[in-house]
């Protein structure tokens, strides 16, 4: 076995593998960009390595780089990760010509299945069922609209290099397509130095559901179960959850049989993920094979209790696999969230900065383990398991250089309803401050009733937010509970105040104990009772909340006890009361007396400022390009500009119809959240 890896990768992943590594006895090697010197990947490692400036094409993606780092290390192997230069077949060359080990897969497979065109032909020979489109290289836009007619909107433009959801554009007609494939071109040469673009044609009403395949050097190949991954934006997944709650087990053991013939095609050796869409008939069609460890890889192991990083070490190792087929059980259900620095406010534009307040849920150990292939005692009924990989730590920094995803937040248990019931609960408890983030996002889709039900496609975000996310509307009787406890917790705040030192004599101030909650646009009087072991809320029409918490002011995070049912709830101070977070909400709670809620009431409201004849940046980034002049007459939907951002291209468009009067930034401009672009008669 290896004493020495190198991690070519940053973030959660390289922290992910060094953690494996650290368990198998093996010393690790990070490299780091002038943007991750403090990262945390860096600091977990035994060694590190600087190999250059913080963009990715002149730092991690740049083969000459990592393989001085690798002779300055001297690092018997080295784990891609993912992304960067997992899927590159001239890295791995290199790495075999210096007598490296490469934790993936050979050389051959990177080439066949690593390249989407190619894969897609290589299905076809073997009678795999594949989606119909143009596996050709194309040239320029004019071919691409061309083609994208005989297939017939709409279609996906998708580069050959692609992944993470970086060069794939969906296209309903002509000017979709010539601007799609621009973009897509324009991002996959960025991201993965290669600009090469493929159709094919879109399929509505999809599931995206992918197979987790494990090969080894001697023959062996095993299949550990399926991910649903229908829940994406911008065809990048957001939560992806092992088992499926939609396929039977004869269609799992069709797939699964099929990715195995599929991998071992092609000589397929170490972890892999073959990638499928399924219709509502269950008919799956091949996507493409991923020639690394998937993101999502997490909830896999947390249902079968194979470690698929330990694997993929042992198969570059030589080892045979000491799984069978046999072996692989599929225990309870298991749930990812990916926490993004995204403002779901904003359109889900990424949001970078410095992380003033990182507090994840404290992760807990549960589920199924596998030692040595065999299976040790049973799974348990109750517990559940709450995982954390993250690559970030509080006071860190979210760089524009890189993906926005912060940490990927995974719960297990027996049932989906538990899994589910417990994300919720962590997500509640997830504290995050200082950027812009998905939690809000997160929480709603955990409630929705779609998800819920496992009645889902890859169209979900799509359909159920179509006008982008506007934060979540509580019920009633969730707004009643959360009043109850910011009354209490009011009450303790004021109690407090009045035991500052240093008061007047004879002005002593007393709390009373009727108060008036206005939240979400409702009020509710209630009366107070108070005793040693906590509150008793009561309403004006009857209805009585006992409250019970340890909360204290200026605590951040308040769990409280409302009626025996938990509550989480993110805290922070407003005038007169609190801003809370709780299930995706986001409440401003005033908590008055009934006088100053009678005063309240007469006051004006104050409006925002009218930014309706401007353009503004919705996000930190460059200017691609500017696409209009002063004095031109713009349309509806019109291209105005186009902002980069987190290596992903972002067309911004004309609301309206409108005549520019100013532009302000220019191609190669950097600017900042709301720095306004343009402004218009």
């Amino acid at each position: 076995m290896f004493d020495k890896i190198l991690i070519a990768n940053r973030g959660e992943i390289a922290c992910r593998v060094i953690k494996t590594a650290r368990k198998m006895g093996i010393k690790t090697v990070a490299i780091y960009s002038d943007a991750d010197k403090q990262a945390l990947h860096v600091q977990m490692a035994d060694e590190a390595v600087h190999i250059g400036p913080p963009p990715a094409n002149q730092s991690y993606i740049v083969i000459d780089k990592v393989m001085d780092a690798i002779r300055q290390s001297g690092a018997q192997a080295v784990h891609p990760g993912y992304g960067f230069l997992s899927e590159n077949s001239k890295f791995a060359e290199a790495l075999a010509a210096e007598g490296v080990a490469f934790v993936g897969p050979p050389v051959g497979a990177i080439e066949s299945m690593g390249d989407k065109i190619t894969s897609k032909k290589i299905a076809q020979e073997a009678n795999v069922s594949t989606v119909p489109g143009y596996m050709g290289l194309i040239e320029d836009a004019d071919e691409a609209v061309k083609i994208s007619n005989e297939i017939g909107y709409p279609v996906m433009i998708k580069a050959s290099a692609g992944g993470g959801g970086k060069g794939m554009r969906i296209a309903w007609n002509d000017e979709e397509a010539r601007e799609g494939f621009q973009s897509s071109k324009n991002e996959a040469a960025n991201s993965f130095g290669d600009d090469r673009i493929f159709i094919e044609k879109f399929v509505t009403q999809p599931r995206h559901i992918e197979i987790q395949v494990l090969c080894d050097t001697h023959g062996n190949g095993i299949y550990l179960g399926e991910r649903e991954c229908s829940i994406q934006r911008r065809n990048q997944k957001v939560v992806e959850e092992a088992p499926s709650p939609f396929l039977d087990e004869a269609t799992r053991k069709a797939m699964g049989e099929q990715a195995v013939a599929l991998a071992k095609a092609v000589g397929y050796a170490s972890a892999g993920t073959v990638e499928f869409i399924v219709d509502g008939d269950k008919n799956f069609y091949f996507l493409e094979m991923n020639t690394r460890l998937q993101v999502e890889h997490p909830v896999t192991e947390l249902i079968t209790g194979v470690d698929l990083v330990e694997q993929m070490i042992r198969v570059a190792g030589g080892e045979p696999l000491s799984i069978t087929q046999d072996d692989v059980k599929l225990t309870g259900w298991a749930i990812e969230n990916r926490l993004y620095a995204e403002d779901p406010y904003r359109n889900f534009l990424p949001s970078i900065g410095r992380l003033t307040r990182y507090r994840p849920p404290a992760e807990q150990a549960s589920g199924p383990l596998l030692e040595n292939g065999k299976w040790q005692g049973e799974a348990p009924e109750g517990p559940v398991a709450v995982r954390n990989d993250t690559g970030v730590y509080e006071g860190g920094e979210i760089s524009m250089y890189y993906d926005p995803m912060i940490a990927k937040l995974c719960t297990w248990a027996p049932t989906r309803e538990a899994a589910i019931a417990a994300m919720r609960d962590a997500l509640d408890g997830f504290e995050v401050e200082g950027i812009g983030h998905n939690l809000p996002f997160l929480s709603a889709v955990m409630d929705h009733p779609k998800f819920v039900s496992g009645d889902m496609t890859t169209a979900f975000i799509a359909e159920e937010y179509p006008d982008g996310f506007e934060g979540v509307e509580l019920p009633e009787t969730e707004l009643r509970r959360i009043a109850a406890a910011t009354a209490a917790m009011h009450r303790v705040a004021e109690i407090r105040r009045t035991r500052v030192s240093g008061r007047m004599d004879n002005h002593e101030r007393k709390v009373g104990t009727d108060w008036v909650v206005t939240l979400q646009g409702q009020s509710f009087d209630v009366t107070i009772e108070a005793d040693p072991s906590g509150s008793t809320v009561r309403f004006a029409d009857g209805e009585t909340v006992r409250v019970a918490s340890d909360w204290t002011p200026g605590d951040q995070l308040a769990r409280v006890s409302t009626d025996d049912s938990g509550l989480v709830l993110k805290v922070g101070k407003i005038s007169g009361g609190f801003r809370i977070r709780s299930r995706g909400a986001d409440l401003k709670v005033h908590v008055r007396t009934p006088r100053q809620a009678e005063l309240a009431r007469l006051m004006p409201e104050k409006l925002p400022p009218d930014t309706s004849k401007m353009l503004l940046c919705p996000m930190p980034g460059l200017i691609v390009k500017v696409d209009v002049e002063v004095g031109q007459e713009v349309q509806e939907g019109q291209p105005l500009c186009t902002v980069e951002a987190m290596k992903m291209e972002n067309i911004l468009r004309a609301e309206r119809k409108g005549i520019v009067s100013k532009v302000n930034a220019s191609a190669g401009d950097s600017l900042a959240v709301d720095d306004v672009i343009m402004e218009f008669e």
